[in-house]
């Protein structure tokens, strides 16, 4: 790649950093495209968890879930919206999403618990982008 140009244009000092910026952009136009249907359902998608395999503060989300607090957060119990599609159709406010405690956190970190209105539950650990539908 011939920046020579860009020496001229720029001048010497900010050289370096067009270099770095202009090697990312050349390696990111060759690098493969990965298709990924963010906005469409698939029964077939989502996959089961085992509770015994989730960490042991699902478990304690779920029971807390189950006999309806008191929760540590207060987003605990607000509708999940689903609006990336990632859990079958149902309408507004069928789920909702319950904080898993991520030791270590200061926030709220990344792992849910979302449930529907027919008690069936899924596990997040990535913040909304996988479930898992947790069989006890």
């Amino acid at each position: 790649m011939n920046l020579g140009w860009i020496k001229r244009l720029c001048g010497a000092k900010i050289l370096p950093a067009v270099a770095l910026v202009l090697a990312v952009v050349s390696s990111l136009a060759s690098a493969p495209v990965i298709a990924r249907d963010h906005y469409s359902y698939n029964d077939q998608a989502i996959q089961e968890v085992a509770l015994s395999a989730l960490p042991v503060e699902a478990g304690e989300t779920l029971r807390l879930i189950k006999q309806g607090g008191p929760f540590p957060y207060t987003r605990d119990g607000a509708v999940f919206g689903n609006f990336e599609k990632r859990l079958p159709k149902k309408q507004r406010g069928y789920y909702h999403e319950y904080t898993v405690r991520t030791p270590g956190a200061r926030n709220r970190g990344a792992r849910r618990i979302v449930c529907g209105q027919a008690y069936e539950c899924y596990y997040t650990g990535d913040h909304y982008e996988t479930f898992k539908l947790i069989r006890e």
